[in-house]
Order: C-alpha cells, then structure tokens, then sequence
C-alpha cells in the first residue's frame, strides 16, 4: 500500500510517499480503508520536532507502532522518529475484521480516532483495535467531513460543554477562532445561545462570520486583553500570551481554558491554573480528558440536525501529504485540512 512516510525529524519535505507493507488485522481489530484523514497541530509538531517537549511526550506515553507495518518504527522517538506515519483522525470503509471484533463488519462505514493503534492515517489503509474512538458515519456525512471532526470537534465539546458548562447568554471568547477545532467552538458555543467572539487572522475574519460568530477581532490590530471586554468563557486554542494577560479579560465567575500553544503557556495553566484560580476573577484550567465514543455520536447528531457542520479548508492527495501539514503549521487553513488517500 501508499503511505506517507517520514524517517527523521524535518521539514514538510522529508515526508515521502512510499509502498510499506499492507497491514492484516489481528484477532481485536478492524481493517479500514482510508478514504480521508484530517490534518492535526500534533502532527506538525511530531512531523518537525518542534516544541521538543512533544517528542518527549511521544517517546515515553505514545503506543508503540504496529510490528507489521515497519518494525523499525518500533525504535527512536527523541533523536529518530518513533512513528513513520503520522495521522490519528480517519474516516473510511471497514475492509475485514479479526476474528473477536463483533461491533463492526466488513462494508461499514466508519470515521474516528486511531491513535490507540499508534498513528497511521495517512496510508491507505491503517489496523485499529476494535475498543478504539470509532463510530459509525451517517449517510448525509461525506468522508471529508467525517475525518475533520474528531480531535478538534472532542476538544472544543470538553471545554464547552463539559468543562465551561456553556449558558443562553453568556458571552464566550475564542482564540484562534478560525482553525480547525476554533470553527467547531464557534458553532458549538452558538448552539448553546451564547455571544460569541471569535479571534484570528483578518483573512478567517470573515468565515467566522459566515459560521455565526457574533463579533470577531484582527488579532493583528487588536489585543482581545486591553480591549476592556470582560467573557464568562475563553476558550484559548493558540495560547502564546501570559495567562495572567488572558485571565483580566474574564468576568468574576469566568473560567479561561487552554487547549493548545506554547510550552510556556501550558505550564502556566498546568501549575498555576490552581493557584491562580484560587486569587482574584475567574477560574484557569487546561483540557486533559480522553475521547468517548458517545462524545463523536453526539457530534453525529449535531451535524444532522444542521446545527455544525464541519468547516474544510482543502483537501490534498496523498502524494501531497508534507503541503497538508505545512498548511496547518504555517497557521494558513480556514478550518480543517484533510487528506485524501
């Protein structure tokens, strides 16, 4: 089979187009047909080795690749990669099954997570265990959509729902608004009957309109922090900024959640968020859950009832797999990029 395929850490050009062996499920999993995989930071930031804290993160907790596929991926992680082929989001058509699956058959239409299995998206074909984030994709979903929505539509439905408890009324902030999992939180925040702000780029500005954004800021012209705009939420996806800048920006009662940016920045929400929540206005958190199933079913039932749909930048074959990634690293898409094997 095609993959896309990386032996060391680099730019977008040392990921190659390569034949690696077609993987055979084993007893507990599903062999799917890729038929689109999106796009996420994690594999930019895996792809580059940039921040360095990432390939750490990698080496020590991620799932060791399949044996099958390259042994030799089995190897490195901080100085080589452990993953040769990157990609966790998919969506495709089930092709066999092992022996003890029982949840799905061969033809089933399917869209999900895969990184349990340690990566793989970007092939054309990738083994997932049965007990992995997958479900069925509904009809009226193209594949295209399907795999633009589990990472970034799980991580905004925590924040939101789950963590922030969004209210009819209460005015919400995102930043970053305009990326792949910023065009989810606009609409799920909408869906909520909230008062929606959207930060980014002035080229997305006017998409985050289209969506339902009820104000949006050029972060080029405007700090969202000296504005004097107070929020009850601030969903943070690209935070570079102090926490301390962020957090005077929030009602007394709100709550600032950071699902993404810089090293700094994360080690300000994960050791200060505490702290801090306990001194002056608002609450600081960072997003640490693991995905459900039920959470990518509910996102099913959002999307057909018309309530989110989600937004796709491009679509890239697999041959143009690096030019995928560098989209979404150089911060260019609006919305989700995907690939499309």
């Amino acid at each position: 089979m095609k993959a896309a395929v990386r032996h060391e850490y680099g730019p977008p050009d040392v990921l190659k187009v390569e034949d690696v062996p077609k993987p055979t499920p084993l007893d507990d999993e599903v062999l799917i047909r890729v038929h689109a995989a999106s796009v996420n930071l994690g594999d930019w930031e895996l792809l580059t080795g940039n921040p360095l804290y990432i390939t750490v993160l990698a080496r020590l907790f991620a799932p060791k690749p399949r044996r099958d596929v390259a042994s030799p991926e089995r190897k490195g992680g901080l100085f080589k990669p452990k993953y040769k082929i990157l990609g966790t989001d998919i969506a495709g058509r089930v092709e066999a099954v092992g022996q003890s699956v029982t949840q799905f058959q061969s033809g089933d239409e399917v869209f999900g997570d895969c990184g349990i299995s340690g990566f793989g998206a970007f092939a054309e074909y990738v083994c997932v265990p049965e007990k992995a984030v997958l479900v069925p994709k509904p009809a009226g979903m193209t594949f295209e959509q399907a795999a633009a929505i589990p990472q970034a539509a799980f991580i905004v439905l925590k924040a939101l729902r789950d963590k922030a408890q969004v209210q009819l009324g209460q005015k919400v902030l995102i930043n970053g608004a305009g990326g792949g999992a910023g065009t989810f939180a606009v609409q799920i925040a909408k869906s909520y009957g909230a008062e929606v702000t959207g930060v980014d780029g002035p080229s997305k500005l006017e998409m985050l309109r289209s969506i339902g954004a009820d104000h949006v800021i050029d972060y080029t012209r405007q700090d969202f922090t000296r504005n004097g705009q107070r929020y009850d939420v601030i969903l943070d996806i690209v935070a570079y900024r102090s926490v301390f800048e962020s957090r005077r920006s929030l009602t007394p009662d709100g709550i600032y959640l950071m699902a993404g940016g810089s090293g700094t920045a994360l080690c300000q929400s994960l050791f200060l968020g505490p702290l801090i929540s306990r001194t002056g206005n608002g609450r600081v958190a960072m997003l640490l859950a693991a995905m459900r199933r039920d959470d990518l079913t509910h996102m099913t039932e959002l999307f057909e009832a018309g309530t989110v749909v989600p937004v796709i930048d491009r679509c890239y074959p697999l041959r143009e797999a690096g030019e995928a990634i560098r989209r979404l690293g150089e911060k260019r898409s609006k919305g989700k990029v995907i690939i499309t094997p």
